[in-house]
């Protein structure tokens, strides 16, 4: 296994911006889709997310990210610790630095009775922060033969309760070997720049990259769908209004405006370093947000 630092993890350690997008794998086994959206995306990021089984049963996202770096694009690696055993967690970890994918964002995944699959039954024989140390530590454990090379990072949710309780973990993950986190979705910047506050004072964004995380919401039905199954991070009312003051032929472009304008005040921030898109089945929407901000790789 190649030890040589991934194109993203060489940008952190140079104290460069990031412009990230993250996309959901297909329901089914056809890769043609997958290759021609990493296409769309080819240029335009720095590096392309792929989901586990986030919405959902979908093609193995292993097999995806492969997928996508087979189309040259540096590609991260969603693994959740929802379903699966270290055993196999760190099976896949090897097979997709065998493929090519050493970025790797460890998640203990949103539950399952929030998602399609309700009656499957959760694993979590280990966390996102247990399963970074171990990962940070491939090859220096007898039991796995490898030598690492990976880019580890993970989440940070900046909407949850109590603040405190949220920051320290970041700061446990981070110690584990986090070298990047990207945060869930920003509506209410408000609420996020109270939790930043307390990232600079204890200076973890000085050790390691945080990317703001910015979802493209097309309607306001959709607006409502997602704050009725996922109430953190809140939509602030004022957001759905907005949407919804609009007819239903503007509204996904005012939901690109709203997009575009949340991530403009986030990038003001001291130390955050850059921001990752997600549009829900639109990634046309989601470029256009890149294409406004101007950030483009290219």
């Amino acid at each position: 296994m190649a030890t040589e630092k991934t194109a993203l993890a060489e940008r952190i350690d140079r104290g460069e911006s990031l412009v990230l997008a993250e996309i959901s794998p297909p329901k089914g086994s056809d890769g043609a889709g997958v290759r021609a959206v990493a296409r769309q995306f080819a240029g335009k990021v720095h590096a392309l997310a792929v989901s586990d089984n986030r919405d959902g049963v979908s093609m193995s996202a292993v097999a995806t990210a492969a997928l996508v770096a087979q189309q040259g694009i540096e590609a991260i690696l969603h693994m959740t610790t929802r379903d699966r055993n270290r055993v196999a967690l760190i099976s896949d970890s090897l097979g997709a630095a065998a493929l090519g994918v050493r970025n790797i964002l460890l998640t203990s995944g949103t539950h399952q009775t929030l998602g399609t699959a309700r009656t499957a039954r959760n694993v979590y024989d280990v966390d996102s922060v247990q399963l970074l140390s171990v990962l940070a530590n491939v090859g220096a454990e007898a039991a796995i033969v490898g030598e690492g090379g990976y880019c580890l990072g993970a989440t940070a949710a900046p909407f949850a309760d109590p603040l405190e309780m949220q920051v320290s973990r970041v700061g446990k993950k981070i110690a584990a070997g986090a070298q990047f986190l990207i945060t869930q979705s920003i509506f209410d910047v408000e609420r996020f720049v109270s939790w930043w506050r307390e990232i600079v004072r204890l200076d973890l964004h000085k050790k390691a990259a945080f990317v703001a995380g910015i979802r493209v919401l097309a309607s306001a039905a959709e607006a409502k769908e997602f704050s009725t199954r996922r109430p953190v991070p809140r939509i602030p009312p004022a957001v759905i209004e907005r949407l919804g003051a609009r007819s239903d032929g503007a509204q996904r472009a005012e939901g690109i405006a709203i997009a575009v304008e949340t991530a403009r005040k986030l990038l003001s921030l001291e130390g955050l370093r850059g921001i990752s898109i997600r549009a829900e089945c639109d990634n046309d929407a989601a470029l256009e947000v890149i294409a406004q901000m101007g950030r483009g790789k290219a």
